[in-house]
């Protein structure tokens, strides 16, 4: 669940040190990227570039390459490295310095942050982000683009039970099978959430680990399950004619698109590339990436996220 996604002040010192690499790879006497300050000692990624994570689905890849590429675009040095999984996993990464970015999601992000976080409107979860992000770590701007978790059911499977909510489907939970991500087993949007808000406990949990692609939605189609977590960006749901139950009661809460990064790694030149991708992205341009990717097209995520820099003027 989005896994679909603030901050506090960096010191003079960091920022001094983000000139003083800047000058020094200028110069051509340093081997990191300009855009990033110096690590600290012992980091998996020190002297070397940025390096953006991604969780394990197609969305997370594609954002992570548009990161990239716009480091890349402005004179900085920035890999990827995709399909880490898990925010429990790439939060873990970040921490120990084996990526130094990753794009997440907002209201996801808070709740497994802060537990017993209430917030569910965009401006409400982004002014708690701060007080609730580990010490070393930070978000960036949030773009408008949001991907939230939603609870889809197949027209015949709406029909059959009057579904247009998740409280319709409340009543009839204990009837269907729910597929959604292992880790949904225990987030509070997950099935926690589900109960307490909609009485809805499920027949069956289904864990499945594609994140609401083609397995979960093939799992639907086939009846193998009723009712299933896409994201609400997936091209998934036009393509197979799904139906998207409403959620009155906001179990999934605002869900904007934002970069989770090491505040010992990122300097203030190379946030404010990222959050010129920020500015720049919609969730028009969600949906359509995901199409371009997981599509008939099967563009190669890179490829895709090259030609929106390009498309945005971000590419350098």
């Amino acid at each position: 669940m989005r896994l679909p996604t603030a901050f506090p002040a960096r010191p003079a010192a960091l920022a001094a040190g983000a000139i003083l690499a800047l000058t020094l790879s200028a110069c051509g006497g340093g081997s990191g990227s300009p855009l990033s300050t110096a690590p600290a000692s012992g980091q998996a990624s020190a002297g070397g570039p940025i390096v953006v994570g991604s969780a394990n689905f197609t969305e997370s890849e594609i954002l992570a390459d548009i990161y990239a590429g716009a480091l890349n675009g402005a004179g900085g040095q920035a890999t990827t490295k995709t399909g880490i999984g898990s925010r429990e996993v790439y939060v873990k990464a970040l921490q120990d310095g084996s990526i130094d970015a990753v794009p997440d999601y907002s209201g996801n992000l808070l709740r497994y942050f802060d537990k017993n976080a209430t917030a569910v409107s965009a401006a409400d979860v982004m002014k708690a982000l701060p007080a609730a992000t580990p010490h070393g770590l930070a978000t960036l701007d949030a773009a408008n683009a949001e991907d939230k978790d939603s609870i889809v059911v197949t027209q015949a499977t709406a029909d059959k039970y009057s579904l247009k909510t998740l409280a319709d489907l409340g009543k009839v939970c204990d009837q269907i099978a729910l597929g959604m991500p292992p880790e949904a087993k225990d987030r509070p949007q997950g099935l926690p959430g589900l109960k307490a808000k909609y009485a809805c406990t499920p027949k069956q949990f289904v864990p499945l680990s594609d994140s609401g692609g083609p397995v979960t939605v093939k799992a639907l189609l086939d009846d193998q399950i009723q009712a299933a977590d896409v994201f609400t960006t997936s091209p998934l749901i036009s393509q197979n004619h799904l139906v998207t139950l409403e959620d009155p009661q906001n179990n999934f809460a605002a869900q904007q698109v934002v970069p989770l990064v090491r505040t010992d790694r990122i300097s203030d030149k190379a946030k404010g590339v990222l959050n010129k991708v920020q500015a720049a992205l919609t969730t028009a341009d969600l949906v359509k990436l995901n199409d371009q990717v997981s599509g008939s097209t099967k563009q190669d995520p890179k490829a895709a996220a090259d030609a929106w820099l390009k498309e945005k003027g971000l590419a350098g």
